[in-house]
């Protein structure tokens, strides 16, 4: 081979492998893409079926079964209810009346399979996500409209 050849081979192998690397970047970081999504928007069915995503909103008052390790729940936005099925131990701030986030999948039944259940850190912090759907969903309490303004306390 001539110069001229090793040069243009060595650079054609090294864009292939640049190539590859970046596709294996971008599949990695798209399989594990989670997004969050409202109750409304998932009774809409614009949650993606068979793929993890996040539910957020309320915990409704009254709807919290516990039994043994497995919790029932109902996570609402104050338009739309989903009820929640979790297994394991929950954080301590986890109660009703307060906002959660969920992760997992929406079973056939329309159940929402939570693997892991996020809960607020003091009182005035509502995750932003969790706030804005809220706030789309044309919640009157001034607190939440509050929580989104305000932010956690310093």
């Amino acid at each position: 081979m001539k110069p001229r050849q090793k040069r243009l081979a060595l650079i054609v192998g090294i864009v292939a492998a640049v190539g590859v690397a970046a596709a294996l970047v971008l599949n990695a970081f798209q399989s594990n893409l989670v997004f969050f999504y409202s109750p409304a928007q998932v009774a809409a069915k614009e949650a993606p079926v068979g793929r993890t995503f996040r539910l957020g909103g309320l915990v409704d008052g009254g709807s919290v079964q516990r039994d043994g390790l497995v919790v029932r729940f109902v996570v609402t936005d104050t338009v739309k209810s989903i009820p929640v099925r979790y297994q394991g131990i929950l954080p301590d701030l986890f109660k009703e009346g307060k906002g959660v986030v969920a992760q997992g999948q929406l079973g056939d039944d329309g159940v929402f399979v939570a693997r892991e259940v996020l809960a607020k850190h003091d009182e005035n912090y509502m995750p932003p996500e969790a706030a804005e759907a809220l706030q789309r969903a044309g919640a009157s309490n001034q607190k939440i409209g509050e929580t989104v303004v305000k932010g956690p306390k310093p």
